[in-house]
């Protein structure tokens, strides 16, 4: 695309010269317009709004500098280029304020002029691609941050944050969370026909008009759970409020449901008054939205009572997964979760609610120990699909078992980073014979007998062996390279005594002191 340059001179000779026999689309310009003064050129400029101006200094009315000035006020895209008969250092001086591009002396000759068009499409050559790059990496982080924000209200609605985590994260992203009470609404997108082919981008437009109708409501988060079900956090003044609210989004989706091609059914929550608890009027959205679905196959787990959907005991669940082990877990199966037998299978909301409670308690202690909440977080449509006690153990089992191997990688590596300072601080520290076991613990900020368990399990030796170990090989290398004293030698590797450094060497190296630096030097 070619720029557009606009040529103001109040000489009509000079200026149609130039306008005809400059080549400006050879050098990338449209040439879009001409005045002879300033006052003239103002109003069309701002019509314009070309990208150079190229203007003489000296003309009637308004002058060029004058122009200058009020066109890099108002437009301070556009390049200037001034043309001056006057070779004075006042004029160069106050255009160079003026960010004027190029200062040219009359008489300017075709080969000058087409000197300059080069060298400024370069420059907004450079300026172009500086802006479609900086738009397109606008554009990119706009995208991770709805990506972030997307992923951010999903693990709050499964309940995988605490609320200062939600909040910290929120104002990042742009989002304000805090509110007197918050509501949960999933609305499932499903075909008017069930028995109709699925149609990938019927769903889409579908999705996309429900994102449009919120997207400029503060008050409501909009969460793609997946291509058929949305989720709604909405947040409000009060409890009283959100209940009007939810008055109003019923109507809004009854009216939606006729202007789309898929039919749209809602599930709600109820108000709560905590940012944790949000991920509990999820689950009872779900739960609606269960009981709604026109397409609900599983009848008798329509006319569940709320109180069926309360009996998973997640103190338990939270205490294996701190405390249990691996090969405890069918026990903990058997003894927690299925007794509800015959109401688990029968009941598709009990159903999903139970794993719902598993995953989210998983999620929460993955959370709470510093890791990603993905770990645990099944593929929800494999839940959907849930229909067999045998496929609940086996799912429940993927879940707790996850959350227990992330627990047990955390507590190794919290190990190995405390005996890494550890053994750090022995590798500085040998030389002081009063180095002790506790002294070495207290820099761990464990007890003596703890970290010597901990100390032997990570290094395998123990402390004593290690502290021998590093001290006999500074000796050794003393010996090698110095004609220390065996007593010297002692004093440095952090021994007092030094017949007990000599019985220390001799036990680690089979040799006395003496003897081994004679057969270092004396075969060499």
């Amino acid at each position: 695309m070619a720029y557009k340059v606009f040529f103001v001179e109040d000489e009509i000779v000079t200026r149609e010269g130039i306008r005809d026999k400059v080549d400006w689309r050879g050098h990338g310009f449209e040439f879009c317009g001409e005045a002879p003064d300033g006052e003239i050129a103002l109003p069309l400029l701002q019509t314009v709004r070309p990208d150079v101006l190229i203007t003489d200094i000296k003309m009637p009315f308004m002058d060029g500098l004058e122009l200058a000035r009020i066109v890099h006020e108002r437009m301070p895209a556009t390049k200037i280029v001034i043309l001056s008969g006057h070779d004075e250092f006042e004029y160069a001086q106050a255009a160079i304020k003026l960010g004027v591009t190029e200062y040219l002396l009359k008489p300017v000759t075709v080969q000058d002029l087409h000197g300059v068009l080069r060298q400024v499409a370069a420059e907004l050559d450079h300026e172009r691609r500086a802006q479609e790059d900086l738009l397109r990496l606008r554009s990119q982080v706009e995208e991770t941050r709805a990506s972030l924000r997307q992923r951010l209200l999903l693990d709050l609605v499964v309940g995988a944050m605490s609320s200062a985590q939600a909040i910290g994260q929120a104002e990042e992203l742009g989002l304000d969370l805090v509110a007197p009470a918050y509501l949960v609404v999933v609305i499932k997108i499903e075909p008017n026909d069930p028995s109709a082919l699925f149609d990938y981008q019927r769903y889409a437009r579908t999705c996309n008009a429900l994102s449009h109708l919120f997207e400029h409501d503060p008050a409501v988060f909009l969460v793609k759970k997946d291509l058929e079900e949305i989720v709604l956090v909405v947040k409000g003044e009060s409890s009283e409020a959100l209940v009007e609210k939810h008055v109003w989004l019923r109507g809004l989706i009854e009216q939606q449901t006729s202007r789309t091609e898929c039919q749209l059914v809602m599930g709600s929550g109820t108000p709560k008054r905590r940012i944790t608890d949000i991920c509990a009027s999820f689950v009872e959205a779900l739960a609606s939205l269960q009981s709604a679905a026109p397409h609900n196959g599983n009848g008798n787990g329509n006319g569940v009572a709320k109180a069926e959907l309360l009996k998973i005991n997640k103190s338990a669940v939270e205490s294996y997964l701190k405390c249990g082990v691996r090969e405890d877990l069918d026990d903990f199966f058997d003894t927690f979760i299925w007794p509800l037998g015959e109401t688990v299978l029968e009941s598709a909301i009990v159903r999903h609610y139970i794993l719902m409670d598993v995953v989210l308690t998983a999620a929460k202690f993955v959370s709470e120990l510093g890791g990603n909440s993905d770990q645990v977080i099944p593929d929800l449509d494999l839940i959907e699909d849930i229909r067999t006690g045998e496929q609940i153990r086996q799912q429940v089992r993927s879940i707790l078992l996850a959350a227990l191997a992330f627990r047990d990688r955390q507590v190794t590596s919290q190990y190995a980073a405390m005996v890494q300072q550890a053994s750090a601080y022995i590798d500085s520290h040998y030389a002081d014979a009063n180095l002790s076991l506790a002294q070495v613990a207290g820099q761990a900020h464990l007890s003596p007998s703890y970290f010597c368990t901990v100390f032997s399990q990570e290094m395998g030796k123990t402390f004593k062996e290690y502290l021998t170990e590093i001290r006999m090989q500074r000796a050794r290398e003393l010996l090698r390279s110095t004609a220390l004293k065996s007593f010297e030698i002692a004093d440095q590797v952090g021994y007092s005594d030094a017949h007990y450094f000599s019985y220390v060497f001799r036990k680690h190296t089979g040799q006395s002191p003496t003897e081994y630096r004679w057969q270092i030097h004396g075969t060499s």
